[in-house]
């Protein structure tokens, strides 16, 4: 009877796995650049997405969304069912305390920007703003979204990340 030896994979001697090939660019060092709120609102402005945070059932909720900047306030178009537009109306000319967040971070080099805007969202309730909305701004979903709120930002800020 004849016993064949097993080397065991703890003791053997292999060559390590090769890892992730780098990434071009990544090992240089990176500056960041704080952003005027000028300059900051002209980034999101031409963005064409971003993500409003606010309280849903005292938690944080974050949802991607397009937007528009118009007079310097950031425009949503929802629906009157939604969590956001049912507390920003609960509210009404109060206000609910709401951030927006945009980048444009480049996977690869790791180059690009990032904006927050902080500040109050109000329903939109002007017939002829909500038209102009309509006009100007077209939300992903399938469904009828009828309502629209504005960010007033109160505090802005932005940073550049540069190589």
């Amino acid at each position: 009877m004849s016993h064949t030896r097993h080397q065991s994979s703890r003791t053997s001697a292999r060559a390590p796995e090769p890892g992730p090939p780098p990434v071009p660019g990544s090992g240089a060092p990176r500056r960041t650049v704080e952003l005027t709120a000028g300059q900051a609102l002209t980034l999101l402005g031409g963005a064409p997405l971003g993500r409003i945070v606010f309280t849903r059932r005292a938690l944080p909720a974050i949802r991607p969304v397009n937007h528009l900047l118009d007079g310097g306030r950031i425009v949503i178009r929802t629906h009157h069912e939604s969590d956001l537009f049912r507390q920003v109306r609960r509210h009404g000319d109060a206000g609910v305390v709401v951030a927006y967040q945009a980048d444009d971070i480049d996977p690869l080099t790791h180059l690009g920007w990032s904006v927050v805007a902080t500040g109050y969202c109000h329903p939109v309730t002007e017939p002829e703003a909500l038209l102009r909305y309509r006009r100007l701004l077209r939300p992903w979903p399938d469904r009828p979204v009828e309502a629209a709120v504005r960010i007033s930002p109160d505090l802005v800020s932005g940073v550049r990340l540069t190589g």
